[in-house]
C-alpha cells in the first residue's frame, strides 16, 4: 500500500497579495538588508523595488516560504547591482580614524558598508542573514572558500573598525 503525499492547494501558494504584505509590513527590515548589500541609497531602493516586481510576479512560491523569497529576491538584485567579486589581494578599506563619532548601532552600521563589496555581501548574507557558505558561494558564484576568507576578513575588519571607535569616542 502506497501513502498518499500530502497535495498542495493553490491556497498553499503566496499570491501577489502575501508579497505586497511582507514588503509593507517588513519595508524597513528589507530596505535595510538592501542598504547594507549596496551601501548606497539609489542603488539600495532600485534593489527594493525590483524584489517587490520580482515577488508578485513569481510563480508557486509557498505561502510559508514568502518572506524568505522576499529577502532573497533583495540580495539577488543587490548582486545583479553590485557584482561583487573576491579579491585576489585583500586591502583593508580605509575609514576616517575616528573623526566621526558614531553610536552603537551606528559603529557597526558604519563598520559593515565600509567593506570591500565582497566581504561586505559575505557578512550581511553569512553573519546577519544566517546564509551557509554553500547557498552564499552559489548566489556570489565562486568557491566556498572565498566566502569563508571574505567572512573572516570581513569579521576582523569589523571588530578592528568598531574598538578604533570605542577608543577613539
Amino acid at each position: 500500500m502506497s501513502e498518499a503525499k500530502p497535495s498542495r492547494s493553490p491556497a498553499s501558494y503566496a499570491s501577489s497579495d502575501d508579497f505586497r504584505r511582507v514588503f509593507h509590513d517588513e519595508a524597513d527590515s528589507l530596505y535595510r538588508l538592501a542598504f547594507f548589500l549596496t551601501a548606497d541609497h539609489e542603488k539600495a531602493q532600485q534593489c527594493f523595488v525590483s524584489g517587490i516586481e520580482d515577488s508578485v510576479n513569481v510563480r508557486a512560491v509557498f505561502k510559508d516560504w514568502a518572506h524568505s523569497w522576499a529577502r532573497r529576491t533583495i540580495i539577488q538584485n543587490a548582486v545583479r547591482a553590485i557584482n561583487p567579486r573576491p579579491m585576489e589581494e585583500y586591502a583593508p578599506a580605509s575609514f576616517d580614524g575616528g573623526r566621526t563619532t558614531l553610536a552603537g548601532e551606528q559603529v557597526e552600521t558604519a563598520a559593515v558598508l565600509r567593506l570591500e563589496p565582497f566581504e561586505r555581501f559575505v557578512y550581511v548574507m553569512s553573519v546577519l542573514e544566517r546564509y551557509s557558505d554553500l547557498d552564499c558561494s552559489v548566489i556570489l558564484g565562486c568557491a566556498r572558500r572565498d566566502v569563508i576568507a571574505a567572512r573572516i576578513r570581513g569579521l576582523q575588519q569589523i571588530e578592528m573598525q568598531s574598538t578604533f571607535a570605542l577608543v577613539a569616542g
